[in-house]
């Protein structure tokens, strides 16, 4: 590689930071490694439906792990058995098929008792309802309906509960009344993955009169984030989770973690944000920094990008892939990520230089010669790294703008502006002479 400071010192330094032998170089930190996944630690993040459908959905990915399967089958059974939802219980049940014994099969009498609830409970909420339409109590109706909302979401109807709670709008009488039936829609939109249906509700709790409270308004914008993550809209979901303040901690556990909004934030940044943005909206961001905290892998995947050290950078993510994989929001988004952090990453790398060994940076990126030429090749001929390969030599020449002749162009484009201006300001001077002296001959005749 050469650059225009051709000390030796510097060159150290990039093959450090770039993926040299960085193992013995000072304050080095270990690479971490994903291959254990705590799921009991990962479910104690979660409560409700959530928390069901995250063991399920990594019961469902997790491969060949029999062990990871066992353990999310069994915790989420144990969560069902305290709730009321049936289907979701046989759904369960026939998915472990008697893998965890007697006590994880099929309960009749629990099905039964269950049912025998819901069906005496339902009769109760529509002879309450229909009382409160008849007597026109506002106030009574709401709660009828949101009651029917809880019931339906408690045994797995979502659409009929989506329903009913959005029927309370139409009784609501104070503003409070008004964040309930949003922050109702959106938690069950996002539990049948209705994502575009979300952005409605945010909008509507947003334009409340009253002002929100802190804890409300982090769970908008992170239930934001979670929309344009599902749009793919992934500069938006980083601005929506980086803007989410600490204070909303534990208080939206049924949706999301502290720790959900560092990882989808940060991973969203990386891909995204240019390094002014990196350093000014992540990095020196006093707030985002606590979720970061939560997360000390995340915080050291984006300090390593901005320093360099793309090698350390790309192995950390490489050692993340496998637990990102079973996360139910950001699983369909993982390998599109990791793509755009990886071009950020080649960007860059070649950025500082006028010419790139490509076996050295091959080197650094953990591929093959061949492999990074037909990146860097689709990079510049998707004109995001001005440059040219000698395929032969495996060298990358860069193609920097002639500051010269760009000055010079600058220096004629603002001389005909001026020029334009000028001729503008001549020529607004004579129309209004010759208007003065029209008027002054009009008053004469």
């Amino acid at each position: 590689m050469n650059t225009d400071d051709d000390s030796s010192s510097l060159i150290d330094d990039e093959i450090y930071a770039n993926g040299g032998d960085d193992e013995n170089r000072p304050n080095h930190r270990q690479i971490i490694s994903a291959d254990q996944f705590d799921i009991e630690a990962y479910a104690s993040l979660y409560s409700g439906r959530t928390k069901i459908s995250r063991l399920l959905f990594i019961a469902k990915h997790c491969g060949e792990n029999l062990t990871l399967q066992l353990d999310a089958l069994r915790m989420a059974f144990d969560v069902i058995k305290q709730g009321e939802d049936t289907s979701l219980m046989r759904e369960v049940v026939n998915r472990i098929n008697g893998r965890l014994g007697p006590d994880y099969a099929v309960d009749g009498a629990w099905y039964v008792t269950i049912d025998r609830k819901a069906e005496l409970k339902k009769e109760k909420l529509e002879t309450e309802l229909n009382s409160f339409r008849t007597n026109l109590i506002k106030e009574s109706i709401r709660m009828g309906y949101n009651d029917f909302g809880d019931f339906y979401y408690a045994h797995g109807q979502l659409a009929e509960a989506v329903k009913n709670y959005v029927r309370t709008r139409d009784y609501c009488t104070t503003f409070k009344h008004c964040i309930q039936t949003c922050m109702s829609a959106i938690l069950v939109s996002i539990e049948m993955g209705q994502f575009t249906h979300i952005n409605t509700y945010i909008s509507k709790a947003e334009q409340t009169v009253e002002p929100l409270d802190t804890v409300t308004v982090a769970k908008l914008r992170s239930a934001a984030g979670l929309s344009n993550l599902f749009s793919k809209k992934y500069k938006l979901a980083a601005r929506k989770f980086i803007e989410t303040s600490p204070e909303l901690g534990s208080h939206y556990n049924e949706v999301i973690s502290s720790q959900d909004v560092a990882m989808y934030g940060g991973l969203c940044a990386l891909a995204t944000f240019d390094r002014a943005e990196l350093k000014n909206k992540v990095i020196d961001n006093t707030v985002f920094r606590n979720f970061l905290e939560l997360v000390p892998e995340v915080r050291e995947l984006i300090n390593n990008f901005y320093s360099s050290r793309y090698a350390v950078c790309l192995e950390y993510l490489g050692n993340l892939k496998s637990n990102l994989l079973l996360d139910i929001h950001l699983h369909s988004h993982v390998e599109t990520l990791y793509d755009l952090i990886r071009q950020k990453a080649l960007i860059q790398y070649t950025l500082p230089f006028v010419s790139v060994d490509l076996n050295m940076m091959a080197n650094a990126f953990k591929t093959t010669a061949a492999g990074l030429q037909k990146e860097l090749g689709t990079l510049i001929t998707d004109n995001q790294i001005q440059a040219r390969i000698d395929s032969h030599n495996k060298v990358m020449y860069a193609r920097h703008a002639d500051q010269r002749k760009a000055t010079f162009q600058r220096v004629l484009e603002t001389g005909r502006e001026f020029d334009r201006d000028l001729q503008s300001m001549f020529l607004r001077s004579s129309i209004l002479k010759y208007e003065a002296s029209r008027s002054r001959g009009s008053r004469r005749l």
